[in-house]
């Protein structure tokens, strides 16, 4: 088989790095094939891809040439078109891009999407969203620290005592509770807040507050996401959220429910009461965001609060999440190739058929599926 490795035009990652060429080769892949600079903005050379053995080709060389092709963001449908037949791997997003999931059906592409694989203990070491997440949460902190007015840790100093700063976090999934590990590691004071009552546990170890809400509802096949809650909940979580906030310096918003708009946690009420200075980083500002007024990919200021709208945070640290983003990749790809290299799409293997959204004119995910016929 022959794997290529497309650059991204709107994303600074890569799907592949260097350092893991020598483990699809050793995997029985015969070519792998790099779009020339396709890790350039993440820090990868094209002689570091050459020096481990991929050969560097143009995008229309690697999309007629590969059996394969592996990338992070959708292409475009012309691309998909030369890809007739073939298997193409990333994450795209299909419960809310359904375009990208018929442009792939109705050009003959066997697609898959990393990031609706199911959230099983296998599939721990594929899983995109979580690895990806671990970024943003990450980075989400170090944003705030820099437009924050104030210092995180305490200080004890000859000119006075400088108190901590109080962190909200909004939403304890992977993101959320890297933030907490961070803005702990940093000195911050930090509360967080989720529907899930599984994630007190994860945000106590954390050395974190748990903001609790009574009555959250929870559905086990969800997968270990969140699911849509009531409005009486609603209510009561936005009111608890208003009080916690308001004596907060930063708020992170990390809460999202797949294939759906992110809930508003943060009501524009609830900005105009927090402290001047304060700073809000929105992860979920993509699909609407948690907070009422961010704009996505936009940093504004309401009353000397600063809002940041981002869902892309990964892309700002490229060097590691393409490491990580790539190591999911090749243990995806452990579980579709045989032992001579070549594709066997084991369609009895529940992460094969999670992941697929299009292939000979069909989608494999049900929850994809359903989404396309929401939107029919």
């Amino acid at each position: 088989m022959v794997l290529g490795v497309l650059a991204e035009s709107n994303d600074q990652r890569v799907a592949i790095t260097p350092e893991h060429i020598p483990l699809l080769t050793a995997m029985g892949i015969q070519k792998v094939l790099i779009e020339s600079d396709a890790g350039k903005r993440a820090s990868y050379s094209n002689q570091q891809y050459t020096e481990k053995g991929a050969e560097l080709l143009s995008r229309m060389e690697v999309l007629n040439q590969s059996d394969a092709v592996v990338c992070i963001q959708p292409i475009e449908q012309q691309e998909l078109a030369v890809l007739k037949g073939k298997v193409l791997i990333g994450g795209f997003n299909p419960l809310v891009n359904t375009s990208f999931v018929r442009e792939a059906l109705q050009e003959g592409v066997s697609a898959f999407s990393l990031d609706v694989i199911p959230r099983t203990t296998r599939a721990q070491a594929m899983d995109i969203l979580s690895s990806m997440a671990t970024v943003s949460g990450y980075k989400a902190v170090l944003l705030a620290a820099t437009h924050l007015p104030r210092f995180f840790p305490m200080f004890m100093t000859a000119a006075g005592t400088i108190t901590p700063a109080k962190v909200l976090v909004l939403g304890a999934g992977v993101a959320g509770l890297q933030a907490i590990a961070t803005a702990k590691r940093l000195g911050a004071v930090v509360e967080a807040s989720d529907v899930r009552q599984a994630a007190r546990e994860e945000v106590l170890s954390l050395g974190a507050k748990f903001v609790d809400v009574e009555g959250a509802v929870e559905d086990k096949s969800a997968g270990g996401y969140a699911v849509e809650q009531s409005e009486d909940f609603k209510k009561r979580q936005q009111q608890a959220v208003q009080e916690h906030a308001m004596k907060s310096d930063v708020v992170i918003c990390t809460a999202q429910i797949p294939g759906r708009k992110a809930p508003v946690l943060l009501e524009k009420a609830t900005v105009e009461k927090m402290k001047p200075g304060s700073v809000i980083i929105d992860l979920a500002a993509s699909t609407g965001g948690n907070c009422a007024l961010t704009e996505n990919g936009k940093i504004t200021e309401i009353n000397g609060v600063t809002i940041i709208g981002d869902s892309g945070l990964a892309s700002t640290m490229p060097y590691d999440a393409s490491k990580m983003f790539g190591k999911n990749m090749i243990n995806f790809l452990k579980i579709m190739i045989d032992k001579e290299g070549n594709i066997q799409l084991n369609w009895d293997d529940d992460l094969i058929t999670g992941t697929c959204i299009a292939h000979e004119g069909a989608v494999k995910n049900e929850r994809v599926k359903s989404a396309m016929d929401a939107n029919i």
